[in-house]
């Protein structure tokens, strides 16, 4: 349990001129973690000090930040399993309050919709028609051509209310929700434009050539074929890899978000914002323990 009095009689010793004071304080409030947030909220909501003010703000966010990281951690080392899971932990990097629960029911209401109007002789074809009628058609889901590097088309909470985002975002809420309707729709990573591919299932996925079509969640899941991926490789000078073709992995997807998120912040100058970021793609880089 929280010693209430502590914690208030630390908060208090903040703004402390002595730094090596302060700096301890600091420590000492960070070893609580989270829990101690609503404390950091209400006193910064009771005082007049604009100096107190700024380092309260400034320790929320270290302790929200740090949580993410271990998050991230506790997700990457656990095997990636979970898509959503990943994306939404990306989410409170910007968005600590927001609720995972509500951003799981708006896919899930998508998922249902979509449900209710399959049959269960439909072609891959025709099941990929009815999720794009569905996300693009009635949702209105699209690719934001207008300010594409915005860093808020990383976050899919922003995503869902706006119905706009990026090649990657979009593609992690089209696949997401086929995959909860056991439609094989996985992620893969071309470069420079992210895009998703119909898994022939009565293939391995380590087999060659185990995508039947291509799907482009950031054009309205426009469906295209293997030579037009070959067609856009030849345009960027790049020679034909197998990674450009078959499904990657979640850990390869959260790597991209962060390295769109790293791109879309350098370029606003949020320095500070490109740092912690980077900080947490570290997390993704390092191997395994069983690796």
């Amino acid at each position: 349990m929280l010693n209430q009095k502590e914690i208030e009689s630390l908060i208090k010793l903040l703004d402390d001129p002595d730094q090596e004071i302060a700096d301890h304080v600091e420590d000492k409030l960070l070893s609580y973690g989270s829990e101690v947030v609503e404390y950091l909220e209400s006193a910064w909501e009771q005082s007049f000090d604009a100096v107190l003010q700024q380092r309260i703000e400034d320790l929320v966010h270290k302790i929200q930040y740090l949580d993410v990281k271990r998050e991230l951690e506790l997700w990457y080392h656990g095997g990636a399993f979970d898509l959503l899971q990943g994306v939404i932990i990306i989410n409170k990097y910007q968005y600590p309050d927001m609720d995972p629960q509500k951003i799981v029911n708006q896919i899930e209401d998508i998922k249902r919709e979509i449900w209710t109007q399959m049959m269960y002789d439909m072609s891959a074809v025709e099941k990929v028609k009815l999720i794009n009628h569905v996300l693009y058609g009635i949702h209105g889901f699209s690719g934001n051509t207008t300010n594409h590097q915005d860093p808020q088309n990383s976050y899919i909470s922003q995503v869902l209310e706006s119905k706009k985002g990026n090649q990657i975002s979009l593609a992690v809420i089209y696949s997401v929700i086929a995959q909860k309707l056991d439609i094989p729709v996985y992620g893969v990573n071309l470069p420079q434009h992210f895009i998703l591919g119909f898994v022939d299932e009565t293939k391995d996925f380590s087999q060659e050539e185990s995508v039947l079509f291509y799907i482009n969640a950031f054009n309205k899941g426009f469906i295209f074929g293997r030579r037009d991926v070959d067609s856009f490789l030849k345009q960027l000078n790049l020679k034909p890899d197998r990674s450009f073709y078959e499904p990657c992995s979640n850990e390869n997807i959260i790597r991209r978000i962060l390295r769109n998120l790293i791109a879309a912040y350098t370029k606003l100058g949020y320095e500070d914002k490109v740092r912690e970021i980077e900080e947490l793609l570290e997390v993704m880089e390092n191997p395994k323990p069983n690796q």
